[in-house]
Order: C-alpha cells, then structure tokens, then sequence
C-alpha cells in the first residue's frame, strides 16, 4: 500500500500562455507524482467542464484558482490517506465528491490533475513507468504518429476551414525511423513554403500556417514535400485530417470559406473527402461531420467506413455512453482518446476498453493548450493504441510526447505498430 499524504495543486501555464492546472501527489515514503492539464481550443460541447475563475481581471478570466483550491481543500481532505496504487477506488472517490453528470462542481481540470497525480506517484512508488503500471503484460506496441504539420481552422489565423493536416509514418519498422521521416517531410515542407514565398511560423499545435489557395492545396503539397524528402507517398508516409467540423457547421449546412464561400449538406461533403481520397493518400479523417449531425455520420461511415479509418471526437468525448450510442448506430470506426474530455484515468480507460472490446480503434490525442507532461504518450503505449496525435515535431509541448516515445522504444523494445496499424 503506498498511502497518499498530501496533494498540492498550483496555477501554472500552457503552451498557449493560458493558466492551467499541476497537481503534486506525496506518498508516505516521500515519493512525488507530478501532473498537469491540458486544456483545448476546438472543444466539443459534451466534454467535462474545464472550471475557470471568469475574473476579467485576471487572465481575461481563464483562471484557475478555484480549481487549484479545489484540490488543496475539499479534494485533498478527501483522498489523503488513500491507497495511490489503487487508482479506481481514488478515481471513484472523486466522482462521487464532485457527484455532477460534468464535473462541474469541483472542475474536470481539478479532476484530472489528482487523477493524473495519483497515478505518476503510484508509478514512481513501484519502480516502473506508467505504461507499464496500467498495461503490465497487455503492453505490446508503440503507436504510430499522427503529425499536424499544416495548421487551420481555430488552431491558426489563417483561412483554412479544415482544422489539421497531419502525415502518418506507418510505413516503417521502427518509431525512431517514422519519427526521423517526419521530421525530415516537416523540414523539406518549411523550405518549400519559403521558396514560395511564405510564411513559417506555426500555429497551436506546431503545424505551419500560412494562408492558401483552398483547402485542397495543402494536400498537393505535403505529398509534393514527401516526395522531396526521398520518401514515397502512400507506401512510407500516409495523410489524415481533421476537418473539425463541428466549427463550420451552420444550420444543417457545412459551410467553407475558402476559396469562396460554399455551402453543402452532409452528403456533398462526404462527396468532397471521397474525391480526395481517390486523389491523395488519406488512411484517417477526424470529425469529418459536426457532433450533432448522427445521420450525416451514418451516411460517411456507410460510404467511407470500410476504407479509411473514421475517427469521433467530438461527437463522443471520450464518453462510453456516447461511444456506446454510437456503436449502436453504426457510427464511425475509431475513437480519439483524451483524458481531460472526461476528467479521470479510470473513465478513460473504460472508454478504450469498450472501443478495443467493440473493434473500434483508439488515437491518444494531445489538446491544442497542452503543458509538458507526457502522460499520453505512456497511455499509448499501456492500451497498444494504434495511433497518437501529439502535433508537429516542433515545440516542446508536442516534441515531449515524441521524446518519451523513442526513449520506450529504447529501454523496452516496444515493437513499433507500423504498417499493421492500417489494417482493418
């Protein structure tokens, strides 16, 4: 038993300067697990309730305070003295303390940070790493990177409608070798875009953002900048994206902007991913459909389903329940997976557990405020998710996640998932 003896939560910042909140859990030995929250910027409207202050005059009222007191009062008296190795009785506690459908006494962020606490000290205590403290024997994989490299929608300020453009280096043997790729695709993309005369910087989640001639033109140049880079479209690198359609969904219609603005019903924007997938080799769309559209989900899952691989975020949050209704209707066929959507380890486990147990596959995603803890990159690992989201290999908030990757792949010998990701 290694029994919690104090947690202390502080205010500290993210990689978008916005407070958030790191929790310390101490055991009795002395032993620390340290955590912090990520929080997002394109947030679906089921997710957990992120608790901020409102003070207008202090962080333009993301503040974190009454989180942060939240933890250092009411959630400490009451998970102090508990066993920190047995994270669903602590997790349990905690919802049963904040007792709303949404976390929306306490804070799915104050939630979260405990949880996450709990578990690093529970990890620390025992001599192992957190992969293997919630995977033990079931840990078999490292997964496949899932790399935005051109930033839209709200995660830049330029005029793209689709929110991320990501490569997937699924075509090799080894992490060290897909994220070596990456990096160079990433590089040879930048100096193309200044040939051409634009700019670099990045937005959120370290993908490159300049403005473009329609949301096609990404597409044509990533696999342009893959061919550059000495690597074979559709065989070594393959694309995704993630449209975030939730965001420009306006009464029943999806609406871009760019080049011009278009509008069309559900069925004419599954008609638009199918061309690009007869033309680019796209093996994943997120969000393809806003969260509330289940009939329009239907019909891409019927339409697309069977060849690329589908992935719900928004419209399921890492929920069971809403992952369950959309298994009954046949919705999707993959699942992102992020902790701070729900609010404890124990319910996002539950969430991967039912996706693997109904054949759904999981992607572990980062969040578009992100801190540098690396909790999801061990969360990968512990479920063998086939897929990370993590970001650009640029900023040390998404570089952290990749870093703590190629090290498991080091220390361990974790097998690298690879091409076999891709199969159905």
């Amino acid at each position: 038993m290694k029994k919690i003896t104090d947690l202390r939560a502080r205010q500290i910042l993210d990689s978008r300067g916005n407070p958030t909140i790191e929790v310390d859990c101490v055991l009795d030995d002395t032993i620390m697990g340290r955590a912090s929250v990520p929080s997002g910027a394109s947030t679906g409207t089921h997710e957990a309730l992120e608790l901020r202050d409102g003070n207008p005059e202090r962080f333009h009222g993301k503040g974190v305070r009454q989180a942060v007191e939240n933890v250092n009062t009411v959630i400490r008296g009451r998970v102090v003295g508990m066993d920190a190795t047995d994270q669903f009785h602590v997790d349990r506690a905690l919802l049963d303390l904040d007792g709303t459908a949404n976390k929306s006494r306490l804070g799915a962020n104050a939630l979260l940070g405990v949880s996450l606490a709990v578990c690093r000290a529970a990890a620390v205590g025992a001599g192992i790493p957190i992969y293997r403290l919630l995977g033990g024997v079931g840990t078999r994989f490292t997964p496949v990177p899932m790399l935005n490299v051109i930033n839209g929608g709200v995660h830049a300020s330029n005029n793209l409608d689709v929110q991320e453009y990501m490569i997937v280096p699924a075509g090799f043997d080894r992490f060290i070798e897909a994220l070596r790729a990456a990096s160079e695709v990433y590089h040879t993309l930048k100096g193309m875009l200044r040939e051409q005369g634009r700019p670099t910087s990045v937005g959120d989640e370290g993908g490159f953002a300049p403005d473009f001639a329609g949301n096609e033109e990404p597409l044509q140049l990533i696999v342009e900048a893959i061919r550059a880079a000495g690597y074979v479209p559709g065989r070594d690198i393959f694309l995704a994206l993630d449209p975030a359609a939730s965001e420009f969904f306006e009464d029943g219609s999806y609406v871009f902007r760019n080049p011009a603005e278009q509008r069309m019903t559900p069925a004419e924007l599954v008609d638009l991913y199918e061309g690009w997938l007869e033309q680019y080799p796209i093996v994943s769309i997120e969000d393809g459909l806003a969260e509330s559209d289940w009939e329009g989900w239907e019909l891409m899952t019927r339409r697309l389903g069977e060849r690329i691989q589908l992935v719900g975020d928004d419209i399921f949050v890492t929920s069971v329940e809403r992952l369950e209704r959309g298994i009954g209707r046949k919705v999707a066929n993959a699942v992102l997976i992020k902790p701070n959507q729900i609010g404890t380890v124990s319910e996002t486990l539950d969430c991967v557990k039912l996706a693997v147990d109904r054949g759904y596959r999981t992607v572990i995603s980062h969040r578009s405020g992100e801190t540098d803890d690396h909790f999801i990159a061990d969360l990968a690992v512990a479920t063998s998710a086939r897929f990370i989201k993590t970001g650009a290999p640029c900023r040390g908030e998404r570089v952290a996640k990749y870093n703590r990757l190629l090290r498991v792949e080091e220390t361990d010998g974790v097998p690298y998932w690879g091409a076999a990701a891709l199969e159905r």
